[in-house]
């Protein structure tokens, strides 16, 4: 196992999450939250962003799958500041077009420490079939909390698209090609003229 990664649980009345992420480790996931497109979309960040992920959520999705979700990204981002310590050495910005047939979306990222999020996707709007289905509007919701916990500016616009499933992978996708370039080791100092991140 790497120096850079983190093992954290997070226990609420409404969820009991538990992930282990290493962002120099042997690609590979193991993500199970109750919602199967959810853990499609989990999986791509963890193939596409180099890293070994694993994911264990149960939630109350009798109520909704907003808290498995919501909390999802809480714990992630926690684990991604973490793993990322002082973030010396790191490239810091990242950027990537990524296009899944007819969909293309651009992604920014900083790992800034300043936590903003500018989401930019208006998806057609069903509900992506399976058991249970997933809101897309879940994705939005999953990001913020990612953002906020990890402490990182993230811009997600949609260019074009008619699918919502090539839209939020697109999307999915382009996050984890971004962050994958932005925690690449590439100096040994903090790449900021403030000396922190």
């Amino acid at each position: 196992m790497s120096e850079r990664q983190s093992q954290r649980q997070r226990s609420t009345t409404e969820t009991n999450i538990s992930i282990d992420l290493d962002l120099d480790g042997d690609e590979g996931s193991e993500v199970s939250t109750g919602l199967p497109f959810f853990d499609h979309m989990l999986a791509q960040l963890a193939r596409h962003g180099g890293w070994r992920l694993r994911v264990a959520a149960v939630g109350d999705l009798a109520v909704d799958a907003h808290h498995t979700v919501e909390d999802t990204g809480i714990l992630l981002g926690e684990c991604l500041r973490e793993a990322l310590g002082d973030k010396r050495g790191v490239r810091r910005f990242a950027s990537a077009a990524v296009p899944l047939d007819e969909a293309l979306v651009d992604v920014a990222l900083d790992l800034s420490g300043r936590p903003f999020l500018h989401y930019e996707v208006d998806p057609p709007g069903e509900k992506i079939l399976g058991d249970p289905p997933f809101d897309p509007q879940l994705a939005e919701e999953f990001w913020r909390a990612f953002v906020v916990a990890a402490g990182i500016t993230l811009h997600v616009v949609l260019v074009r698209g008619r699918n919502t499933h090539h839209i939020l992978e697109s999307a999915f996708k382009g996050v984890a090609r971004s962050l994958r370039d932005a925690v690449r080791l590439e100096g040994e100092g903090v790449p900021s003229t403030k000396g922190t991140l």
